[in-house]
């Protein structure tokens, strides 16, 4: 039996061309396993061969997406592949949403399974997850290996065309589909023994799990922004100068507040990003481009808005998990209502 053909996509970084100054970079394809392909050759063991590496740069696959994309389906589709894996792209939003592009693309137009590996809480999830096989990973490279492990055997199984199971017992995260199997019991059986599962304190698995939604009501509008005060938040990491409260570049534990008094422009001698997500370089230069207070200041100055709240909320929101970012949300929205703010203006990267 021939090996499976495998392309592999990858971004700059694990690509091996360099950090963010290599993020604008354009698609290229190189053949054979490069950088975290050494490791899937190896999960693949002589069931597959990478046959072709193809990487793109985070920010040009989402800044130039239709050119992007047409120039990664045609390397890949060179290579006549039997499976394309992505990534993996652990908690790294930009590259997971193009990991979860790449995969549904290749799928859809090229007629090729294709498999990705992400953190649970990586936005590609949620928008990918019903349209491509998502396995789910650590949040950094720590998990690398056991994640290409996963990721190769369930392609593998894609590839070769088998009837996969449910998401726990092939794992990959659901996907929202709903299949009609045969069981061997009645529903009432089931049912009963639930009951009696849920009596004695044993685990009980639901056989339709219901979603959740975290819905929140939009606001009403502000009447008259001449007399309404207005706060910044932002989760663009800008910090004073030597990050004093050492607010981290990625996973943030913490958000804190600084002072705006009497401050009329964010300036780079006493301001500075420290945020680990995106290339600080133009932030550094002018903070202003995260966190406009310069453009606020003369609002204010020409009556377009009532103030600006002396205060501005900071935290990082690379990596950033859900439940945290919720915790933090929670508290700096505690500080704003207990200052009478009007209005929030947050800013990201």
């Amino acid at each position: 039996m021939s090996k499976l053909r495998v392309v592999q996509y990858l971004n700059q970084f694990f690509a091996g061309l360099g950090g963010e100054e290599w993020a604008g970079e354009a698609p290229r394809v190189q053949e054979g396993a490069l950088g975290p392909g050494l490791a899937l050759q190896r999960a693949l063991g002589d069931q597959g061969e990478v046959v072709a590496t193809v990487c793109c740069g985070d920010n040009y696959v989402h800044e130039h997406a239709e050119q992007a994309l047409e120039q990664v389906l045609e390397y890949v589709s060179q290579y006549q592949p039997d499976l394309v894996v992505a990534g993996p792209a652990f908690s790294a939003g930009r590259y997971g949403l193009a990991c979860g592009q790449v995969c549904a693309t290749v799928q859809e137009r090229l007629q090729v399974p294709a498999v990705t590996g992400m953190h649970p809480e990586n936005p590609g999830v949620e928008l990918y997850r019903s349209r491509v096989y998502i396995v789910p990973t650590g949040a950094t490279a720590a998990t690398m290996a056991d994640a290409l492990k996963r990721m190769a055997a369930l392609g593998l199984k894609l590839a070769r065309g088998e009837r996969l199971g449910l998401p726990r017992v092939e794992g990959y995260l659901p996907r929202g589909l709903r299949f009609t199997e045969l069981a061997s019991e009645t529903t009432a059986v089931r049912a009963v023994d639930m009951l009696v599962k849920r009596l004695r304190g044993e685990a009980v698995e639901t056989e339709w799990p219901l979603p959740e939604y975290d819905r929140v009501a939009a606001p009403p509008p502000i009447r008259d922004l001449r007399q309404a005060t207005l706060a910044l938040v932002t989760t663009g990491g800008i910090v004073p100068r030597g990050n004093p409260d050492r607010i981290e570049s990625v996973f943030a534990t913490k958000w804190r507040k600084y002072s705006l008094a009497g401050v009329m422009d964010l300036t780079g001698q006493d301001w500075e990003s420290v945020h680990g997500g995106y290339d600080g370089t133009h932030a550094n230069q002018d903070p202003d481009r995260v966190v406009p207070v310069d453009v606020l200041r003369e609002l204010e100055a020409q009556g377009g808005i009532g103030r600006l709240f002396d205060h501005y909320f900071t935290t990082v929101g690379s990596g950033a998990g859900t439940a945290a970012a919720k915790k933090f949300g929670q508290e700096i929205a505690r500080d704003l209502v207990a200052s009478g703010i009007d209005g929030v203006i947050l800013t990201a990267t």
